[in-house]
């Protein structure tokens, strides 16, 4: 009877990891693709060479973990995630009216860095949740956080 228990137990313990991997991944998917959309809707907008160069350096970033990750839900029989459709509609409408009120590429460094800091903050409180995420779930959250956050210190010549 001991024995079929501790199989039980780690049993629930393996499919813990799968799920919180899972979960994990597909928050970042969504993620990555919030910030791609978002860099997307501003780049035509900015008047600065470099501030254009470090949202298209910053959009590569994106996309390029965007496919580490893609590959990875994949090997875990997973499918993606998009960005839910209230925060996505919200996102558009603020950077939109904000650019109407003021097109200026400080508007643009403003909307970034705000969106660069709830991406932080959620991707941080997406590992805290998911604590028996694999290790390269977790890595890819970290790179993604890496990438937010060096996004956020390069706009702060731009404020």
């Amino acid at each position: 009877m001991e024995y079929a228990e501790n199989s039980d137990s780690i049993e629930n313990v393996e499919n813990k990891k799968h799920d919180d991997t899972e979960k994990l991944l597909r928050e970042c998917n969504a993620g990555i693709k919030m910030g791609i959309s978002s860099i997307d809707e501003v780049l035509p907008k900015v008047h600065d060479s470099k501030l254009k160069g470090i949202l298209e350096n910053s959009r590569r970033e994106h996309a390029d973990l965007g496919d580490e990750t893609h590959e990875l839900l994949l090997r875990y029989d997973c499918d993606t995630k998009e960005p839910h459709p209230v925060a996505k509609s919200m996102s558009w409408l603020k950077t939109n009216v904000m650019l109407l009120v003021d097109p200026s590429d400080k508007t643009v460094a403003d909307l970034m860095t705000d969106g660069c800091n709830m991406g932080v903050k959620s991707l941080n409180g997406y590992l805290n949740e998911y604590t028996l995420a694999d290790s390269k779930a977790q890595k890819i959250t970290g790179r993604l956080i890496d990438i937010e956050e060096r996004m956020a210190d390069s706009m702060a010549e731009f404020l």
